[in-house]
């Protein structure tokens, strides 16, 4: 072998050799470690007015555990998930559950009929794409993100949720340390 003396390499050969002789640091990360060492994603705020006309700011619930649920009067799931969450919020609403509705329909006219049709119990407002995108986009519905006492997103759940995971979801954070943290200083 015959060493070259001030001979110029190509670029694509020096780019080579420094990745080959850089001790990589990185390794391919273990999802589920990593999001279980680090704090939940805090949930946007928002300020929508419900279908009664009255504010209904995402802050207002502090200290309550709430499960927001994106839905549309035209989606066949929707219809399918909203009488389990009727019965979700009846049996947890006195222990610190608060459901929010969030209707993504174009067209806010066939909403009230369908809330009384399907006898919703709790505040549903319109939202739009930029709500949406704002919790990590929506691409189908239904869609529920469970936000604990402390207003951060604890779970998300894309498509029919299994009601009876998302009723052990939610008595797992109304027991959860954040949630007696808020109890404690009201």
């Amino acid at each position: 072998m015959q060493i070259v003396k001030n001979q110029v390499l190509p670029i694509p050969v020096l780019a080579l050799g420094a990745v080959l002789l850089t001790p990589c640091w990185c390794r391919p990360a273990d999802v589920s470690q990593h999001q279980a060492g680090s704090a939940p994603q805090l949930a946007p705020d928002f300020s929508l007015t419900d279908l009664a006309g009255k504010k209904l700011a995402l802050s207002a619930y502090r200290g309550t555990v709430v499960l927001l649920n994106f839905w549309a009067t035209w989606c066949g799931p929707c219809r399918e998930e909203i009488p389990s969450l009727v019965s979700l919020q009846e049996k947890y609403r006195n222990k610190g559950l608060q459901i929010i509705g969030i209707s993504l329909d174009d067209d806010a006219a066939p909403i009230p009929a369908f809330y009384r049709q399907y006898k919703m119990n709790y505040p549903v407002a319109i939202g739009d794409a930029a709500l949406a995108e704002r919790y990590g986009g929506i691409l189908g519905l239904p869609v529920s993100l469970l936000v604990g006492c402390d207003g951060r997103i604890y779970s998300r759940h894309d498509g029919i949720g299994d009601i009876s995971l998302i009723e052990q979801e939610v008595t797992l954070r109304l027991q959860g340390k954040e949630c007696r943290q808020t109890k404690a200083r009201k």
